[in-house]
Formats: structure tokens, C-alpha cells, sequence
């Protein structure tokens, strides 16, 4: 897929990015392999988030949506999660605060009576070329957005799950062939790894499952918000596969992980790189 150098301001927006992503809008067909569930997806605004939560709705999920303030496409991701006839709430909101995540998690208990699916996807990066660059605040932000978040959200989660559900973090090929200018997003998506490892380890015996998904390169609007503009316009070149993954072909793996087809895929790193090695 061609597309020119651009840059937006961050988080980055559906709207502006040039071509626009591909969600599985026009793709994606259910087969009712969630029906009765309740996910919350957080990042459900747009990328990945915005294609697992079309999957779930049309699979027979209930989805509630978390994301930043990216209003405009929050409403798109929920309708089209109602257009599948399934219920959308949508919650805005910054996950780098304690309290939010806990928030997020008691109003899906509030509107829905539990949690069956957890998936923490939402994540900040930026690129540097020095790590002098990086400030403090970043630091702290994007282990706060990417990986402590998790943790809150699974504490205030778990209560409400039984078994049978399913939690799933957004890990990344970062997580095991780190970019350098990534280091700070690369530290978190490798904790997230071994979180949902260890996390499994604790929970498998009350029937519940933790996995994560380690994407390689897809094309969101976390691209354009994040990197300088020559290297938006190669990326994904690199890949085996050369090109750019879309949200639509990471999403499946995802219903697969929060399905009773899965059911025993417990403690698993499942890469969707377009051919580079995750170990």
C-alpha cells in the first residue's frame, strides 16, 4: 500500500490518516463465537481497538469502549458495534490515571453486571533518536498508559470475571526485537508480555485465561501522531511480508483469544508481524 509522508498530532485521528485503515467494516463476518459476552476494550476508539470491537460486536459481544477524547471516532466505532445489533458504551478518558481504569471496569459492571473479556490495548509512543531525549514525563506517561494501566484495570477486573473469561494485552513485536527509538513503549510492550504470562499462571485455576497479542507493524493513527513523516511513509516496508499490516488482520486473533475456541490458550505471545520472528 502507497502512502505519503504525513504527520498528525497526537494521538491521531481515523479521519486524517492517508489511506484510511481498514477495520474489517466490509470484511469482517460473524459466526456468533462470542455471543452473550461482555468486552471492554480500551484504545476502542480506533486502530486495533476499533477492529476487535467490530469483530466482537458482529461475533454477539456487548462491547464497552475506552479511549482518550478522540470523540468523533469513538461514535464511529460504536456504531458500527450497534449497526451489529450488540450494545456500545463508550467511556473517555486518560488510562495513565489510577482511578480512570478502576472507573472504566465498574461502569461495565454497572451497565452490563460483569466483565467476560478484558482487552487492554490502548498505548503511547514516540520516537527518539537519543535517549537524552526522552523526558522524564514521557517516561513516566508511557510505562503509566501502557503497562501499569493493565495492571489496574486487571485488579479492578478480576472480581467480575469467571470462568471461561478471557484477558488479552496488546504486547508488540517490540516486544522481543526492540527499536531502539521506541525504547520506552518497547520496555512496556515487553512487561506487558510477561505480565499476561504470569498473570495466567494466577489465574488458571480459576478458569480464567491471559494472552497476549504482539502485532508487528499496522497501519493506525498511532503512526502519523508518533513518527517523523519519511519513516511513516516506509513503514512496514521492512517486514518479510513488505508492507504494512491493517487493524482487520490483527483482529481475528483476538476473537480466537476471547472465544471458547481458545479455551485452552492460556500464557501465549501470539505474534501478527507479517513474518518477522517473535521468540
Amino acid at each position: 500500500m502507497s502512502r505519503p509522508a504525513q504527520q498528525q498530532r497526537v494521538p491521531g485521528t481515523e479521519k486524517e490518516l492517508r489511506p484510511q485503515a481498514d477495520h474489517g467494516e466490509e470484511s469482517y463476518r460473524g459466526t456468533g463465537r462470542l455471543k452473550g459476552k461482555v468486552a471492554v476494550i480500551t484504545g476502542g476508539d480506533s486502530g486495533i481497538g476499533k477492529a476487535v470491537a467490530i469483530a466482537f460486536a458482529r461475533e454477539g459481544a456487548d462491547v464497552l469502549i475506552s479511549y482518550l477524547k478522540e470523540h468523533e471516532d469513538a461514535r464511529d466505532t460504536a456504531r458500527w458495534v450497534e449497526e451489529a445489533g450488540r450494545r456500545a458504551v463508550l467511556v473517555p478518558g486518560d488510562l495513565a490515571e489510577a482511578g480512570h481504569c478502576r472507573a472504566v471496569i465498574a461502569k461495565a459492571v454497572e451497565e452490563f453486571g460483569r466483565v467476560d473479556v478484558l482487552v487492554s490495548n490502548a498505548a503511547f509512543q514516540m520516537t527518539h533518536e537519543t535517549l537524552e531525549e526522552v523526558s522524564d514525563e514521557e517516561w513516566d506517561r508511557t510505562l503509566a498508559i501502557n503497562l501499569s494501566a493493565m495492571f489496574h484495570l486487571c485488579k479492578a477486573a478480576l472480581p467480575h470475571m469467571g470462568a471461561g473469561s478471557s484477558i488479552i494485552g496488546s504486547s508488540s513485536v517490540n516486544s522481543d526485537m526492540p527499536r531502539p527509538q521506541l525504547l520506552p513503549y518497547a520496555v512496556t510492550k515487553a512487561g506487558i508480555a510477561n505480565f499476561c504470562a504470569a498473570l495466567a499462571q494466577l489465574v488458571g485455576e480459576r478458569g480464567i485465561r491471559v494472552n497476549s497479542v504482539a502485532p508487528g507493524p499496522i497501519w493506525t493513527p498511532l503512526i502519523p501522531s508518533t513518527m517523523p513523516p519519511e519513516k511513516v511513509e516506509r513503514f512496514g516496508d521492512d517486514t518479510p511480508l513488505g508492507r504494512a499490516g491493517q487493524p482487520a488482520e490483527v483482529a481475528p486473533v483476538y476473537v480466537l483469544l476471547a472465544s471458547d475456541e481458545g479455551s485452552y490458550i492460556s500464557g501465549a505471545r501470539v505474534a501478527v508481524t507479517g513474518g518477522k520472528p517473535v521468540l
